[in-house]
């Protein structure tokens, strides 16, 4: 027994995690459960020393110290607030108004508010729910397909997820090993696609079902002429400023996202005084959900680092990558079966859940097929964000069920979902075939790195040891003639006693 044990560890406690979360235990405490209960198997039939554990302290430290961790708060709270000051409210019914002669407009302004608050919220709760309240009832009241409807808010609000600041792409970022900076820059233009891809299946909508996303009525376009136009200006140019103090500065260089994050929360704050719509019972609330979401996100990473320290202990990664490197097709066979795996989980799992139990068992895996691993960490995000959204246990269908109309179904609400999400599959598709769309930093750097990373790069070049090493030549040159001078002179002399 205790053979069988020893030979069939990581397998064990790989099905027993799987075990414990069907069972619905919380993630965290099923990670920390699993690596704590292995740990002690393992020392008892003496695959394990009780020195294991003497690691942990110092890795959770490691944790709590990690600064890069400190973003998530900062973006959550600037998320929060702002949503609860009406942002998403101006926003909808500002770009409603200038699209609406169009038919699917208030479609199209749903899609663009969506974006615009996953690049100053990245919280997909907040963008799913503000848009349920406020856009679902207007779109119903003048004759939107329910199922659309319902669809095109869930979809809009789950681009949080994979437009930066995202919250999973910080995560991301942590388990692979890789700046946050490289992380936004290489999903921004994915997220953007996407969003155009949503954009085009409500064109096509409109022209083969019209009647499925009419045009606003003319009675209900009350904005026209410059009072438009001055209220588009001041609606979208204090968010757009926002978004340039985040992520541009983070782009450029200038800011870490730490302290992106910060300015975020700093700027969100002075938008909210400036609406005059701050009170204490907002900031008392904003603060407690991020103190939640926070603490969620540390626990989870407590209990995947016990789970880690043992997995690895018992060889579990090694267990992983002859699994995942023996599939057929290389890269591509790697690739289709983790994309299909991910999927699969992501029935289960939310996208936290999946970043800290998958991610680090795939990472090592990708690295030794040559894969990079900020285009696989961006590619995962956008498989991911199918979480979100695929019935029957999709967050973001949750969410917009918990503010939706009686009139609308939970059967609509799943039926709307499911042409997105064929669309986020067609992007992950996209990204695979198309892996120039994942671009980041300078190619010469990221050349660069990966010789450095194959051990090709050559040394480089130090001037001034160079120049110290000539000086010695030099040096030594003179000094050697010195002695060939000295050794001809005691010669001669040698010669002249021996002649005398």
């Amino acid at each position: 027994m205790a053979e069988f044990i020893i030979a069939n560890m990581a397998p064990l406690m790989f099905g027993s995690l799987v075990a414990f979360l069907l069972f619905g235990y919380p993630v965290a405490f099923a990670l920390a459960a699993n690596g704590i209960v292995f740990g002690l198997i393992g020392m008892e039939v003496g695959l394990l020393t009780p020195a294991i554990f003497q690691a942990l302290p110092e890795r959770i430290f490691g944790i709590m110290a990690n600064d890069t961790l400190l973003a998530i708060p900062f973006f959550t709270f600037m998320g929060l607030i702002l949503e609860r000051s009406g942002m998403a409210e101006d926003l909808l019914d500002t770009i409603g108004q200038l699209f609406g002669p169009m038919r699917g407009g208030l479609a199209y302004a749903v899609i663009f508010v969506g974006a615009l608050l996953a690049a100053t919220t990245g919280v997909v709760a907040a963008s799913v729910i503000s848009m349920g309240l406020i856009s679902l009832p207007i779109m119903l009241r003048y004759g939107y397909d329910k199922r659309l409807a319902a669809g095109v808010i869930a979809a809009s609000g789950t681009l949080a997820q994979i437009i930066p600041p995202s919250l999973v792409l910080i995560i991301m970022a942590d388990q692979l090993g890789r700046s946050v900076g490289d992380m936004y820059e290489g999903a921004m233009l994915p997220g953007l696609i996407l969003t155009g891809l949503y954009v085009g299946y409500v064109v096509l909508l409109s022209i083969i079902k019209p009647s499925h996303c009419p045009a606003l009525p003319p009675e209900a376009r009350t904005l026209r002429g410059a009072k438009l136009m001055l209220r588009v200006l001041t609606t979208l140019v204090p968010p757009l400023v926002l978004i340039f103090l985040v992520l541009g500065t983070i782009f450029l260089g200038i800011a870490t996202p730490t302290e992106g994050g910060a300015m975020g929360a700093a700027g969100a704050l002075i938008l909210a005084l400036g609406r005059k719509r701050i009170t204490f019972k907002l900031l008392k609330q904003a603060m407690e959900t991020t103190g939640k979401l926070s603490s969620f996100v540390v626990f989870i990473l407590v209990g995947s680092t016990v789970f880690g320290l043992i997995f690895r202990a018992v060889n579990g990664d090694l267990w992983v990558e002859h699994l995942l490197l023996g599939l057929p097709g290389g890269q591509m066979g790697f690739l289709i079966v983790v994309n299909i795996m991910v999927f699969v989980l992501a029935f289960f799992l939310d996208f936290f859940e999946l970043s800290f139990i998958i991610v680090p068992l795939l990472a090592p895996v990708a690295d030794k097929l040559g894969i990079d691993l900020v285009w696989f960490g961006v590619l995962l995000a956008v498989n991911m964000q199918t979480s979100f959204m695929h019935p029957p246990f999709g967050f973001a269908l949750f969410y917009l069920r918990s503010v939706a109309p009686p009139t609308v179904k939970t059967t609509d609400i799943y039926w709307g979902a499911i042409p997105f999400v064929c669309i986020q599959i067609i992007m992950v598709a996209i990204i695979i075939i198309f892996p120039g769309v994942v671009s980041y930093g300078d190619d010469a750097q990221r050349a660069q790195a990966q010789m450095e990373k194959d051990g090709t790069a050559p040394p480089p070049i130090d001037l001034d040891s160079m120049m110290k090493r000539d000086e010695g030549e030099g040096a030594s040159d003179a000094e050697n003639k010195q002695k060939d001078d000295d050794t001809a002179a005691n010669l001669m002399k040698n010669l002249q006693s021996d002649s005398k």
